[in-house]
């Protein structure tokens, strides 16, 4: 499902082989934003060894790639109920990736989510928007822009109303901020009652603790999740890098000293971004990485245009009460 939503990315009309009428038919407002703001992307062939890719990810191509685990780090508290820290990955004396985290206390902050399928506001275009001190990229999304995965924004559903979800959702009520693990309980029961919810998969750490990731440990790309840890604070984080397949992501977040209760990943690679304006601190990351493998081969997804900051159509935002 994952490389579903890239067809799109390779820019113009022709390329796609489809007449405007048709593309806008299939891509909608959205797949015009993204060759409007020369966000294309392409899939290149590549090798486990290619100086294409960075160190870290030729390393987690590694038919046995080395064990990460966290180095030392500290959070730094921003505000009342709002700190952040870098945890280094580390392989033995390397760092093989970072990861940029933030804790939230929902005491002090609320949640919400937001969609726009357009495609025309990035992070920081998101953040003032909507008056956040912290924005990262939501879950998944179809070639036009619209939730893969149910979505409710402001007590408005969007996206399947027909979907069978077994990993998770992060939802958001007066009542409970936080991820239902979606094991045993229907998505729709998880937001009955809640202002905000997405659902997402994989869980990378499940209310019995284990990760319910699956996949092709060769798809590497940047991530970004959101967690809940023994306190009831949200934690969200972005990989710097892309070292990390989803199972050894889940294995790493289970083993760091972060108390993780639950873990839900979001969408990745380019669009996994996280962005931080408060008080005298400022964030602003977005993911270069994202690679697919199909039997013997791999491919990694580059840029047609060179570096862009990709639009957000679905954000997890964090703003003061």
């Amino acid at each position: 499902m994952r490389r579903r939503m890239r067809v799109l990315l390779v820019a113009g009309f022709a390329v796609c082989g489809l007449s405007i009428a048709a593309f806008l038919a299939h891509y909608g407002i959205s797949g015009v934003n993204v060759i409007l703001r020369r966000e294309a992307h392409v899939w290149v062939g590549t090798k486990a060894d290619s100086s294409r890719i960075s160190s870290s990810m030729r390393l987690g191509l590694q038919v046995q790639p080395p064990a990460a685990t966290a180095g030392p780090f500290a959070w730094q508290r921003l505000d009342r109920g709002f700190e952040v820290a870098e945890l280094p990955a580390m392989a033995g004396d390397a760092e093989v990736d970072r990861i940029l985290l933030s804790r939230i206390d929902p005491a002090h902050f609320t949640f919400q989510i937001a969609t726009r399928p357009r495609r025309d506001r990035d992070a920081l275009d998101w953040m003032q928007h909507l008056g956040a001190v912290l924005v990262i990229n939501g879950s998944y999304f179809a070639p036009d822009g619209t939730p893969a995965t149910p979505l409710l924004s402001a007590r408005i559903l969007s996206g399947p109303a027909d979907y069978d979800a077994k990993h998770g959702a992060f939802v958001a009520s007066a009542a409970f901020v936080g991820i239902r693990d979606l094991a045993r309980q229907d998505w729709r029961e998880a937001f009955r009652g809640a202002d905000h919810g997405m659902v997402s998969y994989p869980l990378l750490i499940g209310a019995d603790g284990h990760s319910r990731s699956k996949g092709d440990p060769r798809w590497l790309a940047n991530r970004s999740f959101v967690g809940q840890d023994g306190a009831g604070r949200i934690v969200v984080g972005t990989t710097k890098d892309a070292f990390f397949s989803l199972d050894r992501l889940a294995a790493f977040l289970r083993a760091a000293p972060l108390d993780l209760k639950l873990a839900l990943n979001l969408d990745g690679g380019p669009i996994a971004c996280q962005a931080i304006v408060l008080k005298d601190f400022r964030r602003d990351f977005c993911g270069a990485w994202e690679m697919a493998a199909e039997k013997d081969e791999l491919k990694v997804l580059r840029p047609l245009f060179g570096p862009r900051r990709w639009a957000l159509p679905i954000v997890l935002a964090v703003v003061p009460r």
